[in-house]
């Protein structure tokens, strides 16, 4: 017990002894070692106690004023959160979303040179952008040409310049109207780069913060390359390295001090001022470039005067920026091609030869006011030699041959007496030409004359609408529809007896390509503008491996189908097509003659041929899939198939033509008078040719 305390001591201390923890004005000094939370500063001494004085009613003095405390505005400190975390999300969204090297990475879309088979030229489409440049490695002029004249205090500001704002704003002021711009080159690279054209006090504030942030990770070299790297100069052009060799025809690190003026000039209104179509107005401003560059001490006065003015090398044979065929294959070689810096060139299936004749026959077609023709020629495996999408590509660039959907008429049956092939009919089967009503719904034949029996071969050639209709309920409609998606007919096919006539709308691109499935034996046949290496010119063969696709049976339905298109175009409607070649085809003309066609093939050419008005008004009477159609067709294909070199076909090794039988004099209708004589020259000529 000795070595414990007493009730009356602690710490081996009396009571007594230990400081009075209430003890006004005194703290207990902390047991142990002292924390930092532990450290007080020293207290001043307690003021002495204030002398008390008698109470008295009459002499109270007043109490002291109590002092104001500011109000609180908790608004404030939210509104400084609130801006600090705004601020930290769009840095966050600046790290993640903007890479610093987007403005050197090429564009999205490449500038595409089209050319044809042969090499010639077609097209250019898109703009250009090179490699990126190094200011480093430029001429000092030209750099400084850039900064003189769009961003003066460039190395001495941190992303924007107040001065220039208020420059400009003082000018537009006085000017009633925008004059001038306080937008820095920074702001200029992050404008292109990072954020659209627009005109709002939105992009014009991420504008600024994106200046904010290039300036904290980049140096100002490394702004100003990309900003050279990035920056358009008219004609479609962007970078320095392309617009030096687009105008000047040299590298960037070789440009002249009049060059680079003319170029720094251009920036300011690129497509107003470029030299290529503004040579006096581009002279103009580079001179005003000049006069900056002395101003800033980068030339002296005496050289900026003695400068000659630059100018851009001559072109010839200037490349239009598009074609109907350019156009349509455009998106191909897009999705062939990976993006790249400078100007892809892409070799395309065009024959440039055959696209001159194909512009010529249509060009020379005896079309009314405000008919429309156009003309797609390809091989039999789909790849397309020439393509016409209107009489001019200057005033409309509608592609009739691919973008309209319009009624094939006739053209269509190609489908129904096919499937008919294939349910185990052949050309001489019978089939009734006699009047037929379905759901109310009663077709009539183009004369009026029903003929009572005919063979399929006759049905075909003289188009009997009654007969195409029955024979399209006999071997199902669904068998129709199957055969015609079969060979590549997309869009919507209804299901009413009236699909038999070709009252769905079709792409004449496609309807040709369905043409060509028969020439070739196999389908389906896609259309193609690139060759094999880069398009999908073999896709049949993928059809075929993955089921989609396959081959016509020689002796069931592909000689049988040669035998009625043989039979169309020389003893049938198409007779005005009809070549000293073996010719296959078939017309088709749609309700009231709003659309006129002529699809068929000859030698190694498939070709399909539609003449109609935009308007889908009616042509008129006279016209059909055998007239102007035809004649266009037949115009096209003299000159091709002699200049074509390809005398061989993808018909059936041994198939042998029908003789031509030309029709008696009785049989025929008034209309077709002309084609009897016209049939009985064409028989003389194979008579002639040993046929």
């Amino acid at each position: 017990m000795a070595d414990r305390d007493s009730p009356w001591q602690r710490f081996g201390r009396n009571v007594e002894d230990l400081p009075d923890p209430f003890s006004p004005g005194r703290t207990a000094p902390p047991v142990g070692r002292r924390r930092w939370w532990q450290w007080q500063k020293a207290e001043a001494a307690p003021p002495p106690p204030p002398t008390v004085e008698p109470f008295s009613y009459f002499d109270q003095a007043p109490e002291p004023p109590v002092p104001a405390t500011r109000p609180r505005r908790p608004w404030l400190r939210w509104s400084f959160t609130a801006a600090g975390a705004l601020l930290l999300v769009i840095l966050l969204w600046l790290i993640v979303t903007a890479p610093l090297g987007r403005a050197l990475e090429p564009l999205p879309d490449p500038a595409m040179l089209i050319v044809s088979s042969e090499g010639r030229p077609i097209a250019r489409r898109g703009a250009i952008k090179e490699a990126p440049v190094e200011v480093a490695k430029l001429q000092p002029h030209t750099p400084a040409a850039f900064v003189a004249i769009e961003d003066r205090r460039f190395y001495r500001h941190w992303g924007i310049d107040p001065r220039a704002i208020g420059r400009a704003f003082v000018t537009n002021l006085q000017a009633g109207g925008v004059r001038q711009g306080g937008s820095t080159l920074t702001q200029q690279l992050a404008k292109t780069s990072f954020l659209s054209s627009d005109r709002s006090l939105q992009r014009k504030a991420q504008e600024v913060i994106i200046a904010f942030w290039l300036e904290g990770w980049l140096t100002k070299d490394e702004i100003l390359s990309r900003y050279l790297s990035s920056v358009y100069f008219g004609d479609g052009v962007y970078g320095l390295r392309a617009a030096a060799r687009h105008y000047f025809g040299r590298s960037p690190e070789n440009l002249t001090l009049a060059q680079s003026a003319m170029l720094a000039g251009l920036v300011q209104a690129p497509s107003r001022l470029a030299p290529t179509r503004n040579l006096e107005g581009a002279q103009r401003r580079a001179r005003l470039v000049l006069d900056a560059m002395a101003d800033t001490g980068a030339i002296s006065e005496a050289r900026a005067r003695a400068v000659v003015q630059a100018r851009p090398i001559r072109r010839t044979n200037k490349v239009p920026t598009g074609t109907y065929f350019a156009d349509w294959v455009a998106p191909q070689a897009s999705d062939a091609f990976e993006s790249d810096f400078g100007q892809m060139r892409v070799t395309t299936t065009l024959d440039a030869d055959l696209q001159r004749l194909a512009s010529r026959a249509v060009g020379r077609a005896p079309l009314g006011e405000g008919v429309q023709a156009a003309l797609v020629a390809m091989r039999p495996d789909g790849r397309v030699v020439a393509m016409v999408g209107g009489r001019s590509y200057a005033q409309s660039s509608f592609n009739r041959a691919t973008q309209a959907r319009r009624q094939p008429g006739s053209a269509f049956k190609l489908f129904v007496y096919l499937a008919a092939l294939r349910a185990g009919l052949g050309p001489d089967s019978i089939i009734e030409d006699k009047p037929i009503t379905i759901d109310g719904w009663s077709p009539a034949n183009v004369d009026g004359v029903f003929r009572g029996r005919l063979t399929l071969r006759e049905a075909f050639a003289r188009s009997s609408n009654a007969a195409t209709v029955r024979l399209s309920e006999q071997v199902g409609r669904a068998n129709v529809l199957r055969t015609a998606r079969e060979l590549g007919i997309g869009g919507s096919l209804p299901d009413m007896p009236s699909v038999a006539l070709g009252t769905a709308g079709t792409s004449l691109l496609e309807m040709t390509g369905a043409y060509a499935a028969v020439a070739s034996g196999r389908y389906p046949v896609t259309p193609t503008g690139l060759p094999p290496a880069t398009g999908p010119a073999d896709a049949n063969f993928t059809h075929v491996l993955f089921g989609r696709g396959g081959r016509l049976d020689e002796r069931r339905d592909w000689r049988p189908m040669l035998d009625l298109l043989w039979a169309a175009a020389n003893e049938g409607t198409g007779r005005k097509a009809a070549l000293a070649t073996p010719t296959f085809g078939k017309t088709g003309t749609s309700q009231d003659n709003r659309d006129a066609l002529f699809i068929g093939f000859a030698g190694d050419l498939v070709v399909g041929v539609w003449v109609g008005r935009d308007d889908n008004k009616s042509l008129g009477r006279s016209v059909s899939g055998g007239t102007t159609p035809a004649q266009i067709w037949r115009s096209f294909m003299n000159p091709a198939l002699s200049i074509d070199g390809r005398s061989s076909s993808a018909l059936p090794d041994g198939y042998r033509v029908p003789r031509r039988v030309p029709p008696s004099p009785a049989s025929t209708t008034p209309e077709s008078l002309d084609d009897w004589l016209s049939g009985l020259v064409k028989a003389a000529e194979d008579l002639l040719e040993g046929r």
